[in-house]
């Protein structure tokens, strides 16, 4: 059974960075899609980014030029680099595996203040 943990969250000021960590254990990763979705207070979840097994990566409009999606496939696990952080960038960041309703992790929480 596929397990996700994601680390890496906090509380950063507007304009600054964070790097969030999903290990996957239980399969390897290596060939699956894995991705980033994000649930703000009182609104639905929304994906943020995506990597293909080849390394193809898609990205949600709002966060395009400012957030990196990466994987280590020896290490089983995702990468998101946040840059420039935004207060709307605030929420529960969750790690999928193979789809956005996929397997999931139970989140890290990222605050950015303004």
């Amino acid at each position: 059974q596929v397990q996700l943990v994601e680390s890496g969250g906090g509380l950063v000021q507007s304009g600054g960075s964070l790097r969030l960590s999903c290990a996957v254990s239980g399969t390897s990763a290596s060939y699956y899609t894995m991705g980033w979705n994000r649930q703000a207070l009182g609104k639905q979840r929304e994906l943020v980014a995506t990597i293909t097994g080849g390394g193809s990566t898609i990205y949600t409009d709002s966060v395009k030029g400012r957030f990196t999606i990466s994987r280590d496939n020896a290490k089983n696990t995702v990468y998101l680099q946040m840059s420039s952080l935004k207060p709307e960038d605030t929420g529960v960041y969750y790690c999928f595996f193979n789809s956005p309703s996929g397997p999931r992790g139970r989140g890290t929480q990222v605050t950015v203040s303004s």
